[in-house]
């Protein structure tokens, strides 16, 4: 029997078999085509804004994701630079063909890990419990624990108009029995619809009539572990172009040939990546619609037209595109479609990611009704994580909304449920200054270590960065700056007066003054990554501190836990809308019972105060 089967090889199932695999676990990776494990079937980059963080997140516990972005990156670009901390995440142009290689690579060395190509029929169950998978040969495999990342593949529709065909992504095969099997055992599923834009010859675009969008660095990486990537010279450029009243003309004549608008598509779309057709109908005060022109690959001759998805029939999307500037002459190498397939209602899941009414049965990725790679990948690895854990006897790890963007995601998704895929914001996460891309590792080594995907090395080497930290901390806060001619002619330079008091972490909070100047102007010696940390927590402490305390309100009412077995049905004083809730969600916490939507204050003093009668 083996210790761990994972069902789908797309970016979720990639993490969860790496993490089980490397916790010692026999793990087998179940894909319908093995060629396209790690895909990227939509857009050719990784990380964005939250997302990002998310990547970082998932570097520092031991996954995969961040270093092989960093390893086939096109272009590295750093976001919302001029904004807060909280918002500031990472964003690269990915060589989709050398990502897709290079994870396969890691998966077929990978100790542990079988890899398998096969088309999984169905789950089996006895006694509410996992037994095994059934395929379509008719053959069965049993296993401990199972995990499914079967992301936009079961039961899918590909559509384009009226045109509709039964595939995954890329005219790729899809599980047509999964889902019902789901529901054949009890758990609901809802359908979910995407799409993707068309891909451009490159030689056939005039990029002269669009703006340049460079890279930013070739020193901010993804994995703590990176050293080198693509320098900023060598980095491929995008461009930024944008629609018309032609474009808009066009969409607008053929509206009713879209499957969107013509009553072929039946599941819902995602709200924050419509399609061109949506954009429009959604906001239509909008002169024009930006679109960014993105590098697929240094092997391909093809650009993706970012923001232009669409499911308009092929001759509508030739005059479309032909329309946009630069295109005239374009040739279309990819016609663009939607898909819509099957996913779980997520409200089914623990904070773990295991099925309430099925012990050991783990979900993760676009089946849990989420959108994008980053996403998937977070979740795969809290799934592998706590698959190895349970196996294993250790402590579940559920991360809060406080301390990382995974904790936000995985817990609005069982908290709150969607109707829509789901797309992680900044604006999702209360807490988003204390969860920055530059303290993931701060956040989230410990268990990374702890669960045994962080090596004593890679371990040793952060918490020399810790010590060097805390040092520099003392330092900046204990010692007063000396005026030397350095510095004085760099305050100045900032408009501030010639001679300058106060100790360097006052200093370091007046505006525009970087530790990595001062450092340089007191003679210090302070690596870079050390300066870019006291930049931020030293500027921005007032707020960090203020944060820390509604956080750590907030985890009181987590540590208060609520029984699985509670009938809220019994309890006097709840509103019935609060019943219905709290018996669906099932919460842990009264944390949680508190974020659940219909659920108001007063029932939350209902449910304290059945506690502590009891």
């Amino acid at each position: 029997m083996t210790d761990v089967i994972v069902v789908g090889g797309g970016h979720a199932g990639c993490e969860a078999a790496l993490a089980t695999a490397r916790s010692g676990l026999s793990t087998v990776l179940c894909s319908l085509d093995t060629n396209w494990i790690a895909s990227m079937p939509c857009n050719p980059s990784v990380g964005g804004p939250a997302k990002g963080i998310v990547v970082r997140e998932i570097d520092a516990l031991g996954g995969e994701m961040g270093r092989n972005a960093d390893k086939t990156a096109l272009q590295f670009k750093m976001l919302n630079t001029a904004k807060g901390p909280g918002v500031r995440s990472l964003r690269v142009q990915s060589d989709k063909i050398a990502y897709k290689k290079a994870m396969q690579e890691t998966l077929l060395h990978q100790e542990n890990l079988e890899v398998r190509e096969c088309m999984v029929e169905e789950v089996l169950v006895e006694n509410g419990k996992i037994k095994g998978i059934r395929l379509s040969d008719g053959s069965v495999m049993e296993c401990k624990v199972l995990i499914l990342t079967t992301g936009t593949y079961m039961a899918s529709l590909v559509m384009v108009s009226s045109n509709v065909r039964e595939e995954g992504p890329d005219r790729q095969k899809t599980t047509k029995n999964l889902s019902e099997s789901l529901r054949k055992l009890g758990i609901r599923t809802f359908r979910l619809k995407t799409g993707t834009p068309a891909r451009i010859k490159t030689n056939s675009i005039d990029f002269s009539q669009g703006e340049l969008e460079p890279g930013t660095s070739d020193d901010i990486f993804f994995s703590y572990e990176t050293e080198h990537v693509r320098p900023l010279d060598q980095q491929i450029s995008c461009h930024l172009i944008y629609t018309n009243s032609r474009t808009h003309e066009i969409i607008r004549a053929n509206l009713n040939k879209s499957s969107m608008y013509s009553g072929v598509v039946k599941g819902v779309g995602p709200r924050y990546c419509p399609s061109i057709e949506d954009k429009l109908v959604r906001f239509a005060d909008k002169e024009r619609h930006q679109l960014f022109l993105e590098p697929e690959s240094l092997s391909m001759d093809t650009t993706y037209v970012q923001g232009f998805s669409t499911s308009m029939p092929y001759d509508v999307q030739e005059e479309m595109l032909r329309s946009l500037p630069g295109f005239k002459d374009c040739v279309i190498d990819k016609y663009a479609y939607a898909i819509e397939y099957d996913a779980i209602d997520p409200l089914q899941l623990k904070p773990t990611l295991e099925l309430k009414a099925i012990e050991n049965l783990f979900c993760a990725g676009q089946i849990n009704g989420t959108s994008g790679y980053e996403e998937a990948a977070g979740q795969g690895i809290i799934a592998g994580i706590n698959a190895a854990s349970k196996i294993k006897g250790l402590k579940p790890l559920v991360l809060r909304r406080d301390e990382a963007y995974i904790g936000v995601m995985i817990d609005d998704l069982v908290t709150k449920g969607t109707l829509e895929p789901y797309r992680l914001l900044t604006s999702r996460a209360e807490y988003r200054l204390l969860m920055r891309h530059d303290n993931a590792d701060q956040r989230m080594t410990e268990y990374g270590h702890y669960y045994g995907l962080i090596s004593d090395k890679r371990y040793r080497k952060y918490r020399d960065k810790m010590d060097r930290l805390a040092r520099a901390h003392q330092l900046v806060r204990e010692t007063r700056v000396e005026n030397t001619p350095a510095l004085r002619e760099y305050m100045v330079s900032l408009g501030y007066p010639e001679n300058t008091s106060g100790t360097i972490a006052e200093v370091l909070k007046r505006p525009h003054v970087e530790m990595e100047k001062l450092a340089q102007c007191l003679n210090l010696e302070m690596d870079r990554e050390i300066c870019q940390q006291l930049d931020i927590e030293v500027k921005y402490e007032g707020y960090i501190n203020k944060a820390r305390k509604q956080a750590a309100n907030l985890q009181k009412m987590e540590e208060v836990r609520l029984p699985e077995d509670l009938d809220y049905d019994t309890l006097e004083h709840l509103s019935l809308e609060a019943r219905q809730k709290l018996n669906k969600v099932r919460p842990l916490t009264i944390g949680q019972a508190s974020r659940i939507s219909g659920v108001n204050p007063a029932d939350i003093m209902v449910l304290s105060i059945y506690l502590k009668q009891k």
